[in-house]
Parts: structure tokens; sequence; C-alpha cells
């Protein structure tokens, strides 16, 4: 294990162990902690940022021992392998130990190539129960972080993808809505030396502003009205791994300002405290927007910009890629039939055509949900064009004031005698749109000259009212 800078903590209340371990360690290039009683090491370990790999501790301690050291830190960090260094006297303590979730112990006088082998073979053990983890999560969905194509554009960014992912530099991809923004960074981040660590995403655009701070940095309790608790923010748990902000253009200047201040410093403040917490993750950022124009317009601070774009890739569109329309289709033709316990089925020779035709607007979200409602509708070993249509109750509707779309591309209101409101109107129009753009509501609102806030304000009105 060495020349990997794993972290050692030790625990010992005789400051020369203490001294002979570390500098032991710390020429194996580990990096080490060191405590000098138990409840220091109990207090560090519930800090958000610890990074143990090992704990190493003396097994007689004043106040918390080594065994009673292992149950506490065990409830924490359940995953932490613990070693005890014990005299023969107290080895039956050590084993009692070890069935309370420490790893091993060494008996005194310690024999550092015996502690050395101990220690690696407790990081090897942690490494493997990780991938086990990672393996078991794959088997649950064996479809994730899988990029799906042969055209020669997303080839050309999927080669991108794979040559900076081992690299630590910051990502910017760009796209139409529903192109798979989110399934590249993902793939970045399982091929990249933090795939171990969380992949953590958070949409801008869907957060009110206010909120949204709190969500990225965290804040303190009793910071604002209703925080009620303290709260770590994406940054922290992101540590040691990936944070995905999707739809970065939509960030407001100020939250621009303060995202620029931890690129730079790498450091981030909670709400409400005034301490400065180091932060060490990967940032991805993904914008359907174009963010050069934004910076023209004063939208985007430019210097925001330069630190996001290190690594720019731009995901074609899937008109862009007629290539890759069938090899999606039946990819998810597979997976979603796995995930509902269905037979797979097939494509009828028309559902291909109208797979080919379509333009998919709304890009491959739109086709997965059209698969997906294909699969759930189909009661036949072949999936046909039939399965492809979505159900239509309001076009069927001959009921005063109903408002519906006549055909796919026609927009008409049907009344009597009473006309029927402008906000029905409207709600019914902007409905009409996004199902036109297979459920992309960022680009419906810029299609029909809206901002994002109303379009969802005006389709949350509609569903209330439904309720009511």
């Amino acid at each position: 294990m060495s020349g990997t800078k794993r972290h050692i903590a030790v625990v010992d209340d005789d400051p020369d162990v203490i001294d002979l371990i570390a500098r032991y360690f710390k020429n194996q290039g580990f990096q080490i902690s060191s405590f000098y009683d138990a409840e220091s090491a109990v207090e560090e370990s519930l800090k958000e940022t610890n990074t143990w790999d090992v704990l190493i501790t003396d097994l007689s301690l004043p106040k918390l021992n080594g065994l009673e050291l292992t149950i506490e830190l065990k409830k924490n960090l359940p995953n932490l392998p613990i070693i005890l260094i014990t005299t023969n006297k107290s080895a039956k303590i050590a084993v009692e130990a070890i069935r309370n979730g420490a790893y091993d112990f060494i008996v005194k006088p310690i024999h550092f190539p015996q502690l050395q082998i101990s220690t690696e073979r407790a990081l090897h053990l942690k490494d493997l129960k990780g991938d086990l983890h990672e393996l078991r999560e794959r088997v649950k969905n064996p479809f994730q972080n899988k990029i799906i194509g042969k055209s020669p554009k997303i080839l050309e960014a999927l080669d991108i993808a794979k040559r900076i992912a081992p690299s630590m530099a910051n990502v910017l991809i760009s796209g139409e809505s529903g192109s798979g923004k989110e399934v590249f960074a993902r793939y970045i981040h399982s091929e990249s030396k933090r795939s171990k660590g969380p992949f953590i995403a958070i949409n801008c655009s869907a957060i009110p502003e206010n909120l949204l701070e709190s969500e990225l940095f965290g804040h303190a309790k009793g910071s604002f009205t209703g925080a009620f608790e303290k709260k770590v923010g994406l940054f922290e748990e992101a540590e040691n791994g990936t944070l995905f902000l999707d739809e970065i253009g939509d960030l407001s200047l100020l939250l621009q300002a303060k995202l620029l201040r931890v690129l730079q410093e790498k450091k981030i403040k909670r709400v409400g405290e005034n301490i400065f917490r180091p932060i060490n993750c990967r940032i991805i950022s993904a914008t359907h927007k174009n963010l050069t124009a934004q910076v023209k317009e004063n939208l985007f601070r430019e210097d925001l910009y330069f630190r996001l774009n290190v690594i720019p890739i731009t995901i074609p569109s899937l008109r862009e890629r007629p290539e890759d329309l069938i090899l999606l289709a039946e990819s998810f033709l597979r997976r979603i039939s796995v995930e509902y316990g269905f037979p797979i089925r097939k494509f009828s020779k028309e559902a291909t055509e109208y797979i080919l035709k379509n333009t998919w607007r709304g890009n491959v979200r739109e086709l997965e949900n059209t698969i997906e409602r294909a699969v759930v509708l189909c009661r036949d070993s072949e999936i046909t064009v039939e399965n492809f249509m979505p159900v239509k109750k309001e076009q069927e509707s001959t009921t005063p004031d109903s408002l519906s779309e006549s055909t796919e591309k026609s927009f008409v209101i049907h009344f009597d005698e009473e006309l029927p409101s402008l906000d029905e109107v409207i709600q019914k129009y902007i409905k009409y749109a996004v199902h036109l753009n297979g459920g992309a509501r960022d680009k419906t609102a810029k299609d029909i000259g809206i901002d994002r806030k109303t379009l969802y304000r005006k389709l949350k009105l509609e569903v209330s009212s439904s309720l009511n």
C-alpha cells in the first residue's frame, strides 16, 4: 500500500508510542492523525469531513478503553477497520473487541512489519467491501452509466469523456434538455479515481433561489426561519466524489459569485456560520443554454464560465444521431421490461418506422418515456404503433367548455355557449406545448415566450384545480 495517501488515525496515551507509529507509517506514505485519548477520537469521528481509512488504538486507555472506543466508533463509522494494540494479559478483552467489530489485534511489544501487514489487509478488506457495494448496485441496475450509440458525434463526446475522466478538471456539459447530460456526468464519475465516492446531483433550476444556497453550502441551526437543525450542504456530501450542477445557467448572479469563490478557495461556509470548511469534490456542470451568449448579455459571470468550462463536452440532440434511435429504443425496451417484470418484447415493423420518423424534440428523455408507456400498454408479444400513442381522454370529450388538441400538431378549443376563461385557454395551451416537446419544460418555456417559473406555476395551478 506504500505510495497511496491513505489516512490512519492513531490513539494512545503514550506520546512516544504515537510518535513511533506515526513516523513509521508516514515513511510508508500514509497520512496520520494522532489522538492521546479516546474521547478526542470519538469527537473527531463525528465530523462530516472525517476521512479515516484505518484506526490503530491501544486497548488500555484512561476513561474509555479500546473495547469501549470500538463500540462507540462503530455506531458512526461501521465500515472503519480498527486494529488494537494489547498485552498478553488483555488478549481476552481484545477478542471481545473483535466480536464487537474490531478488525485485528497486535500484542506488545509492537512488531511493526506485523502491524503494517495487518493494516494493509484491513485496507484491502475495506476496498473489497466498497467494490462489493458498487457491484451490487450495478447488478440492481445493469444499465447504469451506460452510454449507448454509434453515431460519430456521440462517439466523439464519449471519447472526450473517457480521456478526461481520470483527471480532476472541471467539466461543462452542454446539450438540449433530455439529451443525456446527467448520464455523461455519471459516466465520467464512474470512470474517475473518485468512483468509490458519492455522486451528488442537483438541478439548479428546480429549487428556489432562497433555498438553493442552503442546499449547496448547508446552514447552521437557527440561521433563518425554519432552520430547526443544522444542515450539511451538497458540497460536503460530495466529499471525495463528484458534485453535478445541472442547469448551471439558471444560477442567480449572487450565487454565481459565491460558487466562484468556492471554486477558487476550495472552501465553503454554511449559511449562518463564520467557519470555512475545506471541500474536496470534483465539479461537473451542465446546461441547455448558450453560456457564451449569457456572458455577453451579463447574465452569467465570465470568470465563473472559464472556471467551469475547463473541459467542454457537447451532447448532440437525438435528431443529430439517427443511427442511435433503434439502439436506444431496444436498450430502453430491455431495461424497462426487466424493471416492470414483463417479458421482453420486440418492436413491430411499423413501430420501428415510427421511431425512425419521429422528430423526438424531447430527445432521449422523450424516447425513453414513450418506450416506457408502450411497454406498460402492450399486451402482446410485439409493441405496435398504437402502444406509442398517448391516452387522449380529453380529445374525446364532447362536454361543454372542453379544451383539447384534436391532432398531435393542432390546437383546438371546444366550447358550446359559454366561452372558457383566458386562464383555462393558457393552461391548456401550455400543457399542449409541453406534450409537443416531449415533456421538456425548459424548452417549452423558451418556445412559447414565457419564463420557466411562470410555466411551472401555470402547470401547478392546473394540477391543484383538478384536485379541488
